[in-house]
């Protein structure tokens, strides 16, 4: 197949992200405050969408904490900067077994499995443009941990973004995900228009060559969205890739903590290297409003 490339796209910034990141570098935000200055940061950059998560301000852990949430959601709103929020309901879905010889009982601390309602509880109260479901069970890198979405769970949480009126950007870490994505949609679970984020280079996921992507972008139904990452030191070629693709871009401090060798980056800085990149190339960045209007998006007041 011949690259299409993007001329028109958007990029997202994934401000913080769930890993155990908050230790390894003073940029990755923790408080509320913090994360929308990051997001509200990357958005003046040339980000038009900012993914957020929340943590702990104290530890920096993640946290499924609606108030947290909220406040963020409220402080991005207020910013003399417009921008598309999209928030994750990834969290609530993790499966920590015990050791291989004993998997059972689960690790308690690091087992933290809640129902589909109490997963978008945030959801309903900040009412995001955007927020993601990830679309499929995986092993992660470590070594007894499970990220755990069922397909009925899925099938109950986008029913449950619905109703709500909240775009769903469907998180595809695997070629099995793409399937169940197809499903979904057919099903009616999920309408048009369709959003994908192709999560590349994670493990034990897709791997992040270019025959992976190009196998998974060849399976995309015409007429669904998508954008697509890497992580690590292959964050900012994958902004280039995802454009020559046909695709929209995302990068910032979930995905990768570096700027250069040596030096840590900023949500902000990376924004801007990606912006740097795709404009060379021939690419327009496309503002929140006309991503709104691309994705039949509504921006609201917290419920």
């Amino acid at each position: 197949m011949s690259l299409t490339p993007n001329r028109n796209l958007f990029i997202t910034c994934a401000v913080t992200g769930s890993g155990g990141t908050q230790d390894r570098s003073p940029h990755v935000p923790r408080s509320p405050a913090q994360i929308a200055a990051s997001a509200i940061d990357a958005a003046k950059a040339g980000a038009a969408v900012v993914h957020c998560h929340v943590r702990d301000p104290e530890s920096g852990a993640p946290s499924r904490r609606v108030a947290l949430y909220r406040e963020v959601t409220e402080r991005i709103r207020a910013a003399d900067v417009d921008v598309v929020l999209n928030l994750t309901a990834g969290m609530g879905g993790d499966l920590v077994f015990g050791s291989s010889e004993s998997p059972l009982p689960l690790d308690a601390q690091g087992t933290d499995m809640v129902g589909a309602s109490e997963r978008m509880r945030h959801v309903a109260v900040c009412l995001p443009e955007i927020c993601t479901l990830d679309c499929g069970t995986m092993n992660f890198a470590e070594a007894d941990y499970v990220m755990t979405n069922t397909p009925g769970m899925l099938r109950a949480m986008g029913r449950i973004t619905a109703e709500l009126a909240v775009r769903a950007e469907i998180e595809v870490f695997d070629t099995g995900h793409l399937w169940l994505a197809k499903q979904l949609v057919k099903e009616g679970v999920i309408g048009d228009p369709v959003l994908l984020q192709l999560c590349m280079g994670i493990p034990w996921g897709a791997p992040d060559d270019l025959n992976t992507l190009m196998a998974m972008v060849n399976n995309i139904p015409q007429g669904w969205h998508f954008s697509a990452f890497s992580i690590g030191r292959n964050e900012m070629p994958y902004a280039a890739a995802a454009m020559l693709a046909g695709g929209n871009v995302r990068v910032g401090l979930e995905d990768n903590l570096w700027l250069d060798k040596g030096v840590l980056a900023t949500n902000a800085q990376l924004v801007e290297r990606a912006a740097t990149v795709v404009t060379n190339m021939g690419a327009r960045l496309m503002g929140p409003a006309e991503v709104r209007d691309m994705l039949a998006l509504t921006k609201r007041a917290p419920a």
